[in-house]
């Protein structure tokens, strides 16, 4: 039995496919994941201030990867939950572990992004209040 893979030439029509499967991963955690739509609706808010309240080329940098970090590691999570719950139907201790520090990642960086948002954005809406 041979276990060493061949090597595939390069494909276009096989990058093509591998992106269909990456755009399928999307839809799935659009439709499956009620904790997405939050952060795509607090990133997007982020965003509108960021235009309101002119932020600089450094802050805009620092709140895109702020809010691609949310949104990647909701993702993990949810890839995470999907194979646990495939791998590990019945309840086990380190299933349920596995599932809370997955969400505790999510939890972590929603944290930095509420830091940095407070960060670029306070000073700036306490000089139009004073």
């Amino acid at each position: 039995m041979n276990f060493i893979k061949e090597k595939k030439r390069f494909s276009i029509i096989a990058r093509i496919k591998s992106a269909n499967h990456a755009w399928r991963g999307l839809g799935i955690l659009f439709k499956t994941t009620h904790n997405f739509w939050g952060h795509i609706f607090f990133g997007i808010l982020a965003i509108y201030l960021g235009f309101i309240l002119n932020i600089s080329n450094i802050e805009w940098v620092l709140l895109v990867f702020t809010i691609g970090l949310v949104i990647i590691t909701e993702a993990l999570n949810t890839a995470f939950e999907i194979d646990i719950d495939l791998t590990s139907p019945n309840y086990h201790p380190y299933a349920r572990d596995t599932k809370d520090v997955a969400a505790a990642a999510v939890l972590l960086s929603v944290f930095v992004s509420i830091v940095v948002a407070l960060i670029i954005f306070l000073p700036k809406i306490l000089l139009l209040v004073y």
